[in-house]
Parts: C-alpha cells; sequence; structure tokens
C-alpha cells in the first residue's frame, strides 16, 4: 500500500474511482461536482499529488489521461483501519468494535453478517495445522 494514507479529499477521489473504474480527470470531477461545490484544477491538482504519492496510476497513453486507483478498495480501508486501530484505540481491535458497536445500532443483517463472520474465524482456528496435529495426538 501506499506509504503515506489518503486524506479524506482522496478518499472521495478514490471512492469515485473505484465505483466508476479507471476514469479521467473530467469524469471524477463531474461525479464529484455533482455532490459539492469544486473547482476542475483542484480535481486535477488532487489527483496529480495522488499520482506522485503511489495512490492513483496515470495511463499516459490514451489521450485524455485515464487514471486508475494504484491499490484495490478493500487494502486500502484495511490500511486505514490499521492505521485508525494502532492510533485511536492502542492497538486493540476488540476495543475498536465495541466503540463502533455501541456508537451506532447495527442492524439485524449487520449482526447477521459479524456472526457469520465470527462463526468462519472460530472454524478456520480449529482447522490450523497445529490444532489438527494436536487432535492426532
Amino acid at each position: 500500500m501506499a506509504a503515506t494514507l489518503p486524506t479524506a479529499s482522496e478518499l472521495e477521489i478514490l471512492r469515485v474511482i473505484w465505483d466508476r473504474g479507471p476514469s479521467t480527470v473530467r469524469e471524477v470531477y463531474r461525479a464529484m461536482a455533482a455532490d459539492r461545490d469544486i473547482g476542475y484544477s483542484t480535481v486535477l491538482k488532487f489527483m496529480q499529488i495522488m499520482t506522485d504519492k503511489g495512490t492513483l496510476v496515470r495511463d499516459e497513453r490514451v489521450r485524455p489521461q485515464v487514471y486508475r486507483a494504484a491499490h484495490p478498495q478493500q487494502q486500502m480501508q484495511r490500511g486505514i483501519l490499521r492505521d485508525l486501530v494502532d492510533r485511536a484505540f492502542g492497538g486493540s481491535a476488540v476495543s475498536l468494535v465495541m466503540h463502533a458497536l455501541s456508537d451506532r445500532k447495527a442492524t439485524k443483517d449487520e449482526r447477521r453478517q459479524i456472526r457469520e463472520m465470527l462463526d468462519e474465524m472460530d472454524g478456520a482456528k480449529k482447522r490450523t495445522p497445529a490444532s489438527a496435529a494436536r487432535r492426532r495426538t
């Protein structure tokens, strides 16, 4: 992942590109301008900076130039989350989850998804090579 985490504005650009796929500056600008007052040159400058930082990749073989995210959305989100857990929660994922669930009530479907993930994690732990070896002895 990129050495530095994206700013809020950079994340907004990344969300547009993750949703649309590879895009020109004008396409990103139009998507962002639909929701807020922002200038084309501002979007262009941000995208140039993001390219320099390694957050975006520019295809210079085509005109107009097309930009794509250098990292998949899930990978970037994991990096941001790891940083947040380390800095704000002292490395405690439990503390993060407890705060997140106590701050906003999870829907029934969200709770179901959380339970499924926990069940999968528990199942994966039971099937580790070390646990299989212990069962054989």
